[in-house]
């Protein structure tokens, strides 16, 4: 039991102590563990020998396909991370899908470019504060999740600490000389937890553009009269749309399904623990998220 311990405990590749239920070295990024989710490809822990930071698009890119390998770049530089990039698409996809409500009504005014602009700015703006606001209590949640799951703040404090905490007790002298193995330690930089979670959100940009497509051509066009007093009932046939519920669906499955993929591996290589027991927490928050904020809406079944 002894030297099982010892194995996990000290990496073979660099020498340098790791915790005892860590998955992989926090120096080098040997592999210490393996799961069986590894088996699917998505999940599988990145080995390979990380030499530079990858360009934030290509990140962006592997975040749609190799989603393990996205994560695993970020978090050897989470500074550089691209998640306000997309919470800033996402905002500027949210004014776009303004312009296509406000494409489905015909107004009555002499200055309509003004209104598209001001259609678009205000859509964009409060898509921004959206998709920031729903961004933190959706990673508050996964986090509480992760907390019960495998102690997720608890060992990011323990990993990561403060600059000067990591600095000494991490000083070149009592590491392995293998522990810069290829980039450095994972240890030394900040967590940048945010902003890396962030890109977890990566789906909406993809649920947003076919939502405008669905927009553009499904819901009906109503005449307005900026002339004569304003009348809510116009917006009747908008509101009463079936098409609510296809936009409702879409957003409830990115929810449901594919971000807790996404933010379980985020957190697996930030805390460097299980992604089983992490993806567990995650499919139950994101399921009852879903239910609760889209399923329970009234425009879901009209």
């Amino acid at each position: 039991m002894g030297m099982a311990t010892t194995t996990l405990n000290r990496c073979p590749r660099c020498g340098n102590d790791n915790r005892e239920d860590s998955y992989v070295c926090a120096f080098c990024g040997k592999r210490l563990r393996f799961e069986r989710i590894e088996n699917f490809s998505i999940f599988k822990r990145i080995e390979a020998e990380w030499q530079t930071p990858d360009k934030w698009y290509i990140q962006l890119l592997w975040l749609f396909t190799k989603p393990n390998k996205a994560f695993w770049s970020i978090n050897h530089r989470r500074k550089n991370s691209p998640g306000y990039y997309i919470l800033l698409f996402n905002a500027l996809l949210f004014g776009l899908m303004g312009l296509a409500f406000f494409s489905h009504f015909n107004i009555n005014a002499p200055d309509s470019i003004l209104y598209v602009l001001n259609v678009f700015v205000a859509f964009l703006l409060f898509g921004f504060v959206y998709y920031f606001l729903f961004g933190f209590v959706l990673i508050w949640l996964f986090g509480k999740g992760a907390n019960y799951a495998v102690n997720f703040s608890e060992r990011l404090e323990t990993r990561f600490g403060t600059i000067e905490d990591e600095k000494e007790y991490y000083s070149q002298a009592e590491m392995s000389p293998f522990s810069i193995y290829r980039g450095g330690t994972l240890h030394q930089q900040h967590a940048y937890k945010y902003k890396m979670m962030f890109c977890a959100f990566a789906p909406f940009l993809i649920s947003n553009l076919i939502q405008i497509l669905i927009i553009l051509i499904a819901f009906p066009t109503v005449n307005l009269n900026v002339f004569v007093p304003f009348d809510p009932n116009v917006f009747n046939a908008i509101f009463s749309s079936p098409t609510w519920t296809a936009l409702h669906l879409i957003d409830a499955l990115i929810i449901a399904v594919w971000t807790p993929v996404l933010i379980s591996i985020a957190i697996r290589e930030l805390s460097n623990s299980s992604t089983t027991r992490v993806l567990i927490s995650s499919f139950t928050i994101g399921i009852i998220v879903a239910i609760l904020f889209y399923f329970l809406r009234p425009t879901f079944i009209f």
